[in-house]
């Protein structure tokens, strides 16, 4: 785990604002954000439905582009990068894991965790080893001929989470990876995310689950688009983002999205 102020961050938001719509219909799902998370830290952010958290996972993992506002990662600019650098960083740096799994209901599961390595080009034999040795740590080795649907809910999201750090990411995204399962299969998760996390990598976690911030090192709690409470700042400076109107357009013509978690 870093220690604080040992690294330079590895993401920086300023001001990120993220609008959908136009006109009257323009909705707010991120709303003049500021936030700082430093190499190794394993961050919870929890929140209401429709409060933007998804939304920033989607754009901390380079699948969207924020309106407004500056993400640093690495501290260099994500405006900056075309969109086969954004696929390149992606691919190289940045895990995901998905509430849904994710998984290719055709390929069978050692097939599945291959896939990263197939689109860096690694050869075939190269990646099946790979992602073998990676199945066995998730003791599931015996099982990676199978295909998806003979696979439980815990099996699959331990294949999820195989197939997002097959490339080494130093980031890990996930987006509610337990929501699907049962209380024992959530700790099995849990338990191996911690290990991750023990190893180095940074890991942002979106879930609206409480029992599962005991995980986490740091908890951001999010509403309307903006940092509500973060646990690493108990209080946030009168000026910070949960307090400053929105700069680009009149909060009388923008409603905050609840289609966007």
């Amino acid at each position: 785990m870093a220690k604080e102020g040992s690294q330079e961050p590895v993401i920086q938001l300023q001001r990120l604002t993220k609008l959908f719509g136009h006109g009257d219909a323009t909705t707010v799902a991120l709303d003049n954000l500021d936030l700082v998370i430093q190499k190794g830290e394993f961050v919870a952010i929890m929140g209401p439905s429709g409060c933007g958290k998804t939304t920033l996972l989607n754009l901390l993992g380079l699948l969207d582009t924020p309106t407004h506002g500056e993400y640093l990662l690495d501290g260099k600019s994500a405006e900056d990068l075309s969109e086969r650098q954004r696929a390149k960083v992606r691919r190289n740096q940045i895990g995901f894991i998905f509430q849904s799994f994710n998984l290719l209901n055709r390929m069978n599961i050692i097939e599945n965790v291959t896939l990263p390595l197939t689109y860096k080009g690694m050869r075939r034999m190269k990646r099946l080893t790979k992602a073998s040795e990676l199945l066995k740590t998730f003791g599931l080795q015996e099982r990676e001929y199978y295909m998806p649907n003979q696979m439980s809910g815990g099996q699959l999201q331990r294949v999820a989470i195989a197939r997002a750090l097959v490339n080494n990411p130093s980031i890990i995204l996930a987006d509610e990876p337990t929501g699907n399962l049962d209380t024992k299969s959530s700790e099995i998760i849990m338990k191996e995310l911690s290990e991750i996390h023990q190893q180095g990598n940074t890991i942002i976690m979106v879930t609206h689950n409480p029992d599962l911030t005991v995980w986490a090192d740091r908890i951001i709690h999010m509403v309307d688009g903006r940092i509500d409470r973060d646990s690493k700042y108990p209080q946030l400076p009168e000026d910070e983002n949960a307090k400053r109107p929105l700069n680009h357009y009149s909060r009388s013509t923008v409603r905050t999205t609840k289609g966007n978690s």
